[in-house]
């Protein structure tokens, strides 16, 4: 597994097209959670997590299975733990969740890189 995150329009998504163009990318918001358990890359991760809780999904335990069932998969996701607290109780949870899973995400992955202004920085190569 790979993760490739960043702030909001770093360049996450050019940057994972231009070192993987063989994959077929999905765009998180558009997925089922059947389809990201076969999925070769998704963009935008982090709105698969919020289109699920919206949902009402339990979502413990999906990093876990998400890991076991799709272990090749490459994600790109928005840091959005950074900034303000936001007011909304929904906001404040969907941002906890995103970070608890892709913490342990990138604890399993064999890279890691953080884009910034483009840039990748890869902050794990295992």
């Amino acid at each position: 597994m790979e993760l490739i995150i960043g702030g909001a329009f770093q360049g996450k998504s050019d940057y994972a097209k231009e070192h993987h163009p063989d994959i077929c990318w999905k765009e998180g918001r558009e997925l089922e959670e059947d389809e990201i358990f076969t999925a070769a890359g998704v963009l935008n991760f982090h709105e698969f997590i919020r289109k699920e809780m919206q949902a009402g999904k339990d979502l413990d335990g999906f990093a876990q299975e998400l890991i076991k069932r799709n272990p090749e998969l490459v994600l790109t996701s928005c840091e959005i733990g950074y900034g303000v607290v936001p007011v909304d109780a929904f906001d404040r949870a969907y941002r906890e969740k995103v970070g608890r899973i892709c913490t342990i995400l990138a604890a399993h992955c064999r890279k890691v890189t953080r884009v910034m202004c483009g840039i990748g920085t890869v902050i794990k190569d295992a």
